[in-house]
């Protein structure tokens, strides 16, 4: 067992194996061996694969009819997504480990930072060990668990815990974490993005021990301060306080083809709507804010008839995660792209220029702009609208921009497996 000084944090990053895959075989024990894959909204594309699925070549993001005939050989099972279950279980998660340790911040739906210092600090290792074992046994959930002297290390330490054992250390100024970093690109390293990579590539950077080595001045004018404190983080300099952790995604889509095409434009709003409410409950549920939302309609590529395709975008007053400002938004950008004549095959919504919200600084302008209260009021019924989804299932309580469950532009998801832990009709019976 290692141990490291009693008096600074060490950081453990708790990610959740496969999760959505993960989440479907809880309550099939038949598929424990069988390769298991879910599908994006509409059971378009693969978005979550077991390692059995991988072994077997099928790609993240793949279109399921180009691989269809791989799953049928293989007898790969198949589900649509099912997010209701899927956030459950993460709560389940997350509450398990907070009976061991004193503080977990959600980073995203299946994963955590966790502050280790004194006595947790000193028996990092035995802790991780004993988090893993937990969380197993009250979820049957496993876990990776990064260990680093900054969250950077610890996520990057995450990362190949899946390959060495399940948990892993990287504590800067060993030779194991060199190696590590000289072995890993840069593009890997947390809080860095494509346009960042391209940057870096142009000047020779292209691991993340190339970037840690950086000169400070030249790193900080290609990247920002962010950048810097990045390359900070890799020598084992803490600088990324809870406010600037980097938001988990840069953009976050909501977009499905209809179950059969569309021409009304109240149709085409009931849809955006729709999508409007689930970005708007994943902005709440993983704690961002966005700034600008685009909308894009589309008719079919392949069907008879002209095409249109079109996207707008709409920038927001202020970031924000209410649903009611999505709604407001998406119904703007329609009415600015709508043509009627067309028989439309799919619509969709993409918010970017996402932040923290705990990195949103306070705005004069906004505290004193008319309607203050009225956003105040607005942020209770988000946080009633979602304790509500969450106790009785999503949907139970909508907005009417959303339509009816029987809307025609309603995606298929005939391989939705049930609500397991959240709907009464769908809990399993014991005999």
């Amino acid at each position: 067992m290692r141990s490291t000084s009693s008096n600074r944090t060490l950081w453990a990053l708790v990610d959740c194996n496969n999760f959505f895959a993960s989440c479907e075989r809880l309550f099939r024990p038949d598929l424990a061996n069988r390769p298991v894959i879910v599908l994006s909204s509409n059971d378009g594309c693969v978005v979550a694969r077991s390692n059995e699925a991988k072994a077997l070549g099928i790609g993240m993001g793949e279109p399921e009819f180009k691989v269809r005939p791989l799953l049928r050989r293989h007898t790969v099972a198949v589900f649509s997504s099912n997010f209701a279950l899927y956030g459950d279980i993460s709560a389940r998660v997350m509450r398990t480990m907070e009976s061991l340790v004193p503080h977990v911040e959600q980073y995203s739906i299946d994963e955590a930072f966790i502050p280790l210092t004194g006595p947790l600090a000193a028996n990092a290792d035995e802790l991780a060990g004993t988090l893993r074992k937990r969380v197993a046994g009250w979820t049957s959930i496993v876990t990776s668990i990064g260990l680093g002297t900054t969250r950077t290390l610890a996520k990057l330490a995450s990362d190949a815990a899946k390959k060495s054992g399940g948990v892993l250390r990287l504590e800067a100024g060993t030779a194991g974490t060199d190696a590590m970093l000289a072995q890993t690109p840069v593009g890997e390293v947390w809080g860095i993005g494509r346009r960042s990579v391209e940057k870096l590539r142009l000047r020779g950077i292209l691991t993340a021990k190339n970037l840690r080595d950086a000169d400070d001045g030249k790193t900080r004018k290609l990247l920002s301060i962010a950048g810097l404190h990045t390359a900070l983080e890799l020598r084992g300099i803490s600088c990324v306080s809870r406010t600037e952790i980097p938001a988990s995604r840069r953009t976050m889509v909501s977009s499905r083809s209809f179950g059969q095409r569309v021409t009304d434009k109240e149709h085409l709003a009931e849809a955006l709507a729709m999508h409007a409410a689930n970005v708007g409950e994943r902005l709440r549920r993983e704690k961002l804010l966005c700034g600008a939302i685009t909308v894009h309609i589309r008719t079919s590529r392949y069907g008879q008839g002209p095409f249109y395709d079109e996207t707008t975008q709409i920038g927001l007053p202020f970031p924000t995660a209410s649903t009611k400002d999505l709604i407001r938004a998406t119904r703007e950008g329609l009415e600015s792209i709508f043509r009627p004549g067309f028989s439309y095959a799919k619509a969709g919504i993409m918010l970017f220029d996402l932040i923290s919200r705990n990195a949103l600084q306070g705005s004069l302008a906004e505290a004193v702009a008319p309607g203050a209260d009225a956003k105040r009021r607005d942020r209770e019924l988000m946080r009633v609208l979602d304790a509500a989804n969450r106790k009785f299932g999503r949907g139970a309580l909508r907005f009417a921009a959303e339509g009816g469950a029987d809307a025609p532009w309603q995606a298929s998801r005939s391989k939705r497996s049930p609500h397991w832990t959240t709907v009464w009709e769908d809990l399993l019976l014991v005999r």
